[in-house]
Parts: C-alpha cells; structure tokens; sequence
C-alpha cells in the first residue's frame, strides 16, 4: 500500500452552476458578518486542539499508515484502498475520546484485525491505531492497542508530548479486567502507577484521577484535555437522498448522520441565523438545476415539514423532486454551514465552543456529484476549514482537481 499526500497551493474561486453568479462574489464580506468569522482580519483567535494525524499501525487492511490531516483533507483511491476503513478509525477513536467502550467503539473489532495477523501462544489477536493532536500544548501523540480476540479489551496506550511519555497502560494480568496505568507526576514521586479499567480510554479517564498538584501532572491533564477535546466533536455523515425526500415530523432540529431529518433541521437553522442560511441559499444556487431564491421550510397540517426550492417565479419545487446529486450536495454543505448546535454530536459541554472544532466526516463525499457540484463543495470546506471552526476529512473515489484549490489536501491510497 503506497500512501502519499498533496497540498494544493492555487486557489480557484467558485463559479455559479447555471446562472453563471458566483456563489460568493469577490469583494469584502458581508456587512453582516461578523469579523471573528472574517480569515485574516482582526486579531487571531486562540489555537483550537485539532487532529493533524492518523495513524494505522496495524488496522484492517493497513499496516503502518500513516495520514496528514489538513483543515480540509480529501482521502483518494480506488475501492478496497482503505477510505472508509480510515475514517471508521478516526471515529472509533473520537468515541472512546467521548468515554464510550471499547465495545461501542468498535463493534465489529474482528474486522478491524489485520487479515494475516497471527495469533501469540494465548490465541489473542488485535489492532493498533492511533493519533496527533495539535493545539496550545504542542503536538500531543496517541497509541492504542486493542486486543480483539478472545476477548476485547484495551492493552496499551501511550500518550506523550515534548518526547515525554505523560501516560502509559500495559495489560499485566490477563485475567484481571484492569491495566497498570502509569502518568508523569515530575513531583518527589516521579510517576504515579494505578490500575485502570480495560473497556474504557484511559487518555479520556485521566482528569478523574489526576490531582494536578505538581507541574508534571497539570502538563499530563493539560495534554489530556487537549487530545480528548480535539477528538471529541465529530459528525460522521453519509447523506442518504432516499430518505432525504418524505416530509418527516418536527423533531430536535439536530440534523442526523444519513441526513434524514433535513427539512426539520432547516425548518429551524432558517429562521435561527440569517447569514448562515443565506450562505446556503448561495450554495444551492451555485448547485442545483434551475434559479434558486430561497430554500424554505413549511409545515403541513400532519404536523410534519416539507423542504422546498424557492424558484422566484411562484414555484416552489419539493426537495423529493430533486435529483439524487442535489439532495446530497444540499446536505453536505448545510452540515458544512452549521455547527455542534444543528449536528447531532457530543460537544464538549465543559470547553468554551470558541475553544473546540467541529469535525466532519465524509464517507464518498463525491457520490452522485456532477464536476461543478463537487468543485463548489470542495470550495465551501476550504473556506469555512480556514476559518478554524470545522475540519473536514472526506472519501472520494476521484481526487482530480482537488489539490487545486488552496487549503486543500489529498492523500493518495493504493490497494
């Protein structure tokens, strides 16, 4: 498996789809906008924890893989390359970051073994996976090795940071159902040994048993928190136009990883934040079939909401009318437009939002997409990566073009 990446440095501005009308006019940005949304203008904000690597030690079909991740990261090759087997790992982690098990983590943790992996003299099998976190701590490193087979179970992790090991687990009893944990104290005991349950993140465990006393152990939470906020707000989704097209019941608002629910979660975002809306109403104007002027939201008299296309004329056309390329164009860029508050993730309550980043992931994110559909998404991820708020890391099975827009990076995969 080759694997290599490609950081586009051109920038290539949107084109309107029929109407020729660029969906953002060159210029400066709206009067209504406000400028900490503005790139580059006013003082820069504080360095958000962020993910800028996976790492596939021995995963599936990966062995010592090994991902950049940009603000807008595009994984690219052929089917049986690895794509969504990549992006299942990064959610795997991020759930065990949340406090989830490692049995809810990774459901099916037999597919997750390397197919030649061979069993040790105690019959056990596993995996190993791992990250990067960047933020105001510097770049904070994650190990896990799983053992899934005969039973499932976290054996090792190994945070370190500054080429410091601030957090070690090791599996030394097999039949106790704990690790022997060990974390930097740098106090007149240099580290601190404890055991630790062995279904859970012991990264994500460590402000419950941490004092934070000693310098050494305010450097192991603060390196803790960072990885744990980094990873935690993620939206994995997969826009499914075939259930995107009935009118469903007013629910949370909360849009849904396949998408479901998008006229509830439109018939809220349209009236709760103008700018935002306005955003996507450019979006699918530069998009969709036809002239755009509004997508709206209505409610029927059987309390469900039905989505529309405004055409300007007196027509409103039903988003089930749309095509399949349109309906999941419409998705990603609303998911793209919103934040922890429309998408149905577990933010870190705890952690200030101007504080955490939003990552989104996109398995065949260039599915059904026509060529100026996906060069207007991959525009938009660009723009709002700049800006901090959301990081995007998507499958597509066609990477020409891409590297091409700035801010971009592809990472190229072989089977």
């Amino acid at each position: 498996m080759g694997l290599s990446s490609v950081s586009g440095a051109v920038s290539v501005p949107p084109q309107g789809r029929r109407t020729g009308v660029a969906a953002h006019p060159p210029g400066p940005a709206p009067a209504d906008e406000p400028a900490e949304e503005r790139p580059g203008d006013g003082p820069p904000d504080p360095p958000r924890p962020h993910v800028v690597e996976l790492r596939l030690s021995a995963f599936a079909g990966h062995r010592r893989a090994v991902f950049p991740l940009g603000p807008c990261t595009f994984l690219a090759g052929p089917s049986g390359s690895g794509k969504t087997t990549a992006l299942r790992a990064y959610e795997a982690l991020a759930g065990l970051a949340g406090g989830r098990t490692v049995g809810e983590a990774f459901p099916d943790p037999a597919a997750c073994v390397p197919e030649r992996a061979r069993p040790d003299a105690q019959r056990r099998r596993g995996f190993r996976i791992g990250c990067t976190a960047d933020g105001p701590e510097g770049p904070v490193r994650l190990d896990v090795a799983v053992q899934a087979e005969p039973e499932l179970r976290i054996v090792g992790e190994r945070l370190t940071a500054g080429g410091v090991v601030l957090l070690e687990t090791a599996l030394r009893d097999p039949g106790q159902r704990s690790v022997q944990a060990a974390w930097h104290t740098a106090g007149q005991t240099p580290v601190t040994r404890a055991p630790l349950p062995d279904d859970r993140l012991g990264t994500a465990l460590l402000p419950l048993r941490v004092a934070g006393t000693t310098d050494g152990q305010r450097r192991v939470l603060a390196a803790a928190e960072q990885l744990v906020v980094a990873l935690r707000s993620v939206f994995a989704c997969d826009p499914a136009p075939e259930r995107m097209r009935a009118e469903v019941p007013v629910g949370s608002g909360r849009l849904l990883g396949g998408c479901d629910n998008l006229a509830d979660v439109l018939w809220r975002t349209r009236s709760e934040c103008t700018r935002r809306h306005a955003r996507l109403v450019a979006a699918a104007r530069a998009g969709c079939t036809g002239p755009v002027t509004d997508v709206a939201a209505e409610l029927l008299p059987d309390g469900t909401v039905r989505a529309l296309l405004d055409r300007g004329d007196g027509v409103r056309t039903a988003l089930g009318r749309l095509g399949y390329g349109e309906l999941r164009y419409l998705a990603l860029s609303l998911v793209l437009l919103t934040g922890p508050g429309v998408l149905e993730v577990d933010p870190v309550r705890e952690v200030p939002a101007a504080l955490q980043t939003l990552g989104v992931l996109a398995d065949g994110l260039d599915r059904g997409l026509d060529p100026v559909q996906r060069s207007e998404l991959t525009g938009l991820a660009a723009r709002m990566g700049a800006r901090g708020h959301i990081r995007l890391v998507g499958s597509v099975s066609d990477p020409s073009g891409l590297a091409e827009t700035d801010g971009v990076t592809v990472v190229h995969l072989k089977a």
